[in-house]
């Protein structure tokens, strides 16, 4: 399928209302200075992922399937070249999976950024999302509603926002010399998807993220991105380490998938 962007300016229409943040971007892409490339990989399996548990932020480490899986995108990248560095949320999980990468590229050591950290969950760490909305029927629901509504003592994806903004400045103002590999979870490489698509917040709803997964955005100066690759999974041969769509609805995948 060939990618058409779109005429319409939206400086004359003013910002779309509920879109992840406020970026300017109009489809057409003049600027001549080459982007920052992020290359997104989600962590890998855990003992809570079969379950799928809500993880947040728990120190919870890699199970061994997740080990086997983090192998298998550190060679995937390794084919690929040109990473020039590493960044790592702090929690083990994706610390793990980070240092596995780093070795097999040769980009030690791993810089942790504790903006990669995943969405706390608050009460419902520990959780799988039919026992969090036994429990809080109304809360569940208002969050699947509202990103800006976070689980009880936790943090709501539109405080993730805030944080993969901070991410996303840091890295295109200070641009390195290759790509940068974040390694993170689910909560900030959705938000940092609808950021480079300016989409609604809530859309992150309807996407999937396996686990190990790769994702790929350009960042240019002026604001604007280009999305070139979402959950890419073809580095995981076995068929059980390739997550397909089905396993999460198309409503609520953000919760399904988190929660492991």
């Amino acid at each position: 399928m060939t990618d058409t962007p779109s005429r319409q300016d939206p400086s004359a229409r003013g910002p779309a209302r509920g879109t992840a943040g406020d970026d300017r971007g109009t489809g057409w892409n003049t600027v001549t200075a080459p982007p920052v490339t992020t290359l997104l990989l989600r962590h890998g399996d855990t003992p809570l992922s079969p379950e799928k548990r809500f993880s947040g932020v728990s120190e919870v480490g890699l199970s061994e399937e997740g080990v086997a899986q983090a192998r298998a995108a550190a060679r995937r990248l390794a084919g690929r070249g040109g990473i020039s560095t590493v960044l790592s949320s702090p929690l083990r999980r994706a610390r793990q999976t980070a240092e596995i990468v780093a070795d097999e590229l040769g980009r030690r050591p791993v810089v942790v950024d504790d903006d990669l950290r995943e969405t706390d969950f608050g009460a419902w760490e520990g959780l799988t999302l039919e026992e969090a909305r036994a429990a809080w029927p109304d809360e569940v629901a208002a969050w699947m509603n509202d990103p800006a509504v976070a689980p009880p003592g936790g943090e709501s994806f539109t405080d993730t926002l805030a944080r993969m903004q901070r991410v996303r400045r840091r890295i295109v103002e200070r641009p390195p010399a290759g790509a940068v590999l974040l390694v993170t979870h689910v909560g900030a490489i959705k938000t940092l998807i609808v950021m480079a698509l300016q989409a609604p917040l809530d859309s992150m709803h309807r996407m999937f993220l396996g686990s190990a997964c790769l994702s790929e955005i350009d960042w240019f100066r002026d604001g604007t991105a280009v999305v070139r690759a979402f959950n890419d999974t073809a580095h995981l041969d076995a068929p059980a380490r390739r997550p397909a769509p089905a396993d999460a609805p198309a409503v609520g995948a953000s919760a399904e998938d988190a929660a492991r």
